[in-house]
């Protein structure tokens, strides 16, 4: 990351010049004042409002192993292997609707803060509207679809507000994103369970609807564009849809298909696996804290290893094959106490939790080497996150359906050892790439010093 110089950071703006078409004669000029970039009370508001954004309304579905874990201890959604649906859902649109709303961008330049005040108000509606549900499809319907339709609306967008204010800083910027997401990891589990058990999931829902709008209403109208919607023009963006046709991208998109489709089920099931332990509920709400906090480590510290140039395969084989063997020594093999499940929550989230950092890095190799301008590459890899998260809902189902006549954790166990064969066949996708073109090289240079040497005979 680099940092501005003093000189930059003090320009009081960005002169931008166009030309006034309602007046075509005469043509005179216009200047455009733009506010400053990485620096100023603008930035620092939008920054500021997407902190907030970022940690209250994403920390809520991601803390949605503690809803699980209630659900699954009430009558009416006892012993429904389908509970699970509901959090992938929620998390799978933000990650599936991620092309469709960078698209919206694209074609509607300039629409990005209406795009913000459709999604908001959808987010908390979904949560009113989850509060009145009675039935599993209910909360599909509402906690789910609702609540991860209106999140992709107004996130991307928000994204883009960043991205704009905040340039030769932007490391920064983002990584206080991150920092926040895991100060939520913390916080919303323990609150939403001291809730959950005192007043139910109906007052609760409505309690958090009512808590997010008056935590979120402040900030949002510091959601603004630093370029004036009458000065934007729609950025091509033909030429980043190329990665379509370069090999990296679809390495590392099945890749990341397969690492998600066993990455969430830990942060879904660990309240769960400590209560079939005989642990209280508020020690699968630790579980959850602990996993986060070791999340947003390995983010940090892979993110910032990317940044030093570490080979992003390295970076990949590690995170891929760590979060293998954490799976398999401390769930596994290790006998399910609660230091163990520590172990494992702080293990498997540095390690698997790093792969998210990775994108950008992954973005930058396939466009060789160039960091992208715009979402695009982004917004590919996520959709292929969200096509593993929802498909992971049914999967879950599935393997616990099997065993749910078996005692305690075990009936986890299925679930578990498929996290596990996801994190190692994702980092054996792109080793078994590396490997192919290395032998590849190798047979063209050898074949390249044959004729050589062919050459060389004949000449003499």
């Amino acid at each position: 990351m680099s940092s501005s110089s003093p000189a930059e950071s003090q320009k009081p703006s960005i002169e931008l010049r166009s030309f006034d078409f309602d007046d075509a004669e005469k043509c005179q000029p216009t200047t455009v004042h733009l506010k400053p970039a990485d620096g100023g009370p603008a930035a620092w508001r939008i920054l500021i409002a997407a902190v907030i954004l970022e940690s209250l309304l994403w920390g809520f579905p991601l803390s949605f192993g503690v809803f699980q874990n209630y659900y699954a201890c009430l009558p009416q959604f006892e012993n429904n292997g389908n509970i699970p649906v509901v959090g992938t859902v929620a998390t799978g649109i933000c990650y599936l609707g991620a092309p469709v709303v960078v698209l919206l961008m694209d074609w509607f330049p300039g629409w990005e803060r209406m795009w913000v005040w459709v999604g908001w108000p959808l987010c908390l509606g979904g949560l009113v509207a989850g509060s009145f549900a009675t039935t599993l499809p209910g909360l599909i319907l509402t906690q789910g679809v609702m609540y991860g339709t209106g999140f992709v609306l107004f996130y991307y967008p928000t994204i883009h507000f960043v991205n704009d204010f905040w340039i030769k800083r932007r490391g920064f910027a983002f990584g206080t994103m991150c920092a926040s997401s895991a100060l939520a990891g913390i916080v919303f589990p323990f609150t939403l369970e001291a809730l959950l058990y005192r007043y139910g999931y109906a007052t609760t829902l409505r309690a958090l609807a009512l808590g997010l709008a008056v935590l979120t209403a402040p900030v949002m109208p510091f959601l603004v564009a630093r370029v004036p919607s009458s000065e934007y023009q729609s950025t091509t963006v033909s030429n980043d849809w190329q990665c379509l046709r370069n090999v990296d991208f679809w390495v590392f998109s099945i890749a990341n298909l397969i690492q998600n489709f066993g990455y969430f089920f830990p942060a879904l099931f660990l309240p769960s696996i400590a209560r079939s332990v005989h642990r209280s509920a508020a020690e699968g709400a630790l579980l959850v804290a602990i996993l986060s906090v070791a999340q947003a480590l390995g983010q940090f510290g892979f993110g910032y290893a990317s940044d030093r140039e570490v080979s992003l395969n390295i970076l990949i084989w590690v995170s891929c094959l760590c979060s293998g063997i954490a799976v398999t020594i401390f769930y596994c093999l290790v006998a399910k106490t609660m230091t163990s499940l520590v172990i494992f929550s702080l293990t498997y989230g540095f390690f698997a939790g790093a792969w998210i950092s990775l994108w950008s890095q992954m973005g930058t190799t396939i466009y060789g080497g160039k960091p992208p301008t715009t979402l695009v590459s982004l917004s590919l890899l996520c959709f292929g996150a969200g096509i593993g998260n929802v498909a992971a809902g049914p999967i879950s189902a599935i393997l616990i359906n099997r065993r749910l006549d078996k005692p305690g954790a075990q009936k986890f166990d299925f679930l578990m050892v498929f996290t596990g064969l996801c994190m190692t066949f994702a980092g054996g996708v792109v080793l078994a790439v590396q490997l192919w073109r290395g032998v590849k090289a190798r047979r063209t240079r050898a074949r390249a010093g044959k004729e050589r040497c062919t050459e060389k005979e004949i000449g003499g």
